[in-house]
């Protein structure tokens, strides 16, 4: 296996491929590195690395902007523009170049991350009759050589002493489903127990 070497490319070197890019790498080498001067593919590497830096850079100052931009964007689409409709008593208007821009609520629910909640989530739903939407994950841990054990049924399990791990969940868009139905129905479900929010936006159907 051949031998690893690691050279450590001199901070002037950097400096000027950052600052001064018609400078030749070569001779600002030469003050601390000259037994680099024969070998040129050292200092492409050197200028390569610097290039992938600042690209990498200014991809971050880009994504930050975009960040802010659409932080700009969500707060004009949901607070903004259906404040001012909502003022003058409109649900959508049509602008100059035929584009429609309308406001309707958005809607979302998950069951928590935390374990109360969850399961106080989870307990209301079974109360409610809506047990059906809950999907159920239930494992049982076998050793070695008890492969016929583990096609028992699983409420078998306790009988056999396994203990058998069971977990519960909810889709977020099958509750959410639930949840704007029931809004609109005019029924409501415990904020305490789901994470539950209900926002505007607004749309615009480009023409």
């Amino acid at each position: 296996m051949s031998e690893k070497k690691t050279y450590t490319i001199p901070p002037n070197v950097v400096e000027t491929v950052t600052t001064s890019p018609g400078v030749d790498i070569k001779d600002m080498m030469l003050k601390d590195s000259s037994d680099l001067l024969d070998n040129i593919e050292i200092t492409t590497i050197a200028a390569e690395c610097v290039k992938l830096k600042q690209k990498e850079d200014e991809i971050a100052a880009l994504e930050d902007q975009l960040k802010k931009k659409k932080e700009e964007a969500d707060d004009i689409g949901s607070r903004v523009i259906p404040e001012l409709l909502a003022e003058q008593g409109l649900s959508e208007i049509k602008l100059a170049d035929g584009s429609k821009v309308s406001v309707k609520k958005e809607f979302r629910a998950t069951i928590p991350k935390d374990e109360l909640r969850r399961e106080q989530a989870l307990q209301w739903l079974r109360d409610q009759g809506l047990g059906d939407i809950i999907k159920n994950n239930v494992t049982v841990s076998f050793g070695k050589g008890e492969d016929d054990k583990a096609e028992q049924l699983l409420n078998l399990a306790a009988e056999h002493g396994f203990e058998p791990q069971q977990k519960s969940d909810v889709a977020w868009n099958t509750l959410t489903a639930l949840y704007q139905e029931r809004v609109q129905a005019g029924l409501d479900m415990p904020s305490d127990s789901f994470s539950l929010w209900i926002k505007d936006k607004t749309k615009i159907s480009r023409k």
